[in-house]
């Protein structure tokens, strides 16, 4: 079998099948993904709620820590590189808090206009 880098029209028709089948997969699995994440959200959009309701902080820095030590357990199980599994954790933690503080400031202008 031969392949170029040149283009598509040359490589060997068994190793563009091959390579159309693992494709398909990342497409499946990226789509997967972004499910996942959109119901994370959801639960994290109802933690956010219930957080503002009850004047509890945005960010709960040990249950971070516990989440990225429990993250880099499970990366490395998975041989995920744990560095790469935290980063991203991070990243989505980062996005979470952004939420939630949003969500505290608009409950708070809630209760400000709220008569009582």
């Amino acid at each position: 079998m031969t392949t170029s880098n040149t283009g598509t029209g040359d490589v060997d028709p068994a190793v563009r099948a091959e390579l159309d089948r693992l494709r398909d997969s990342i497409d499946n699995i990226d789509a997967a993904v972004v499910h996942m994440l959109a119901e994370r959200f959801k639960c994290t959009q109802q933690v956010g709620r219930l957080k503002a309701v009850h004047r509890l902080p945005p960010a709960d820095p040990a249950r971070e820590a516990r989440q990225i030590a429990r993250l880099r357990s499970l990366a490395e199980n998975a041989k995920l590189d744990p560095a790469f599994a935290e980063k991203f954790l991070n990243f989505i933690v980062a996005e979470v808090i952004r939420h939630h503080e949003r969500i505290a400031e608009d409950t708070a202008k809630q209760r400000a206009v709220e008569p009582g």
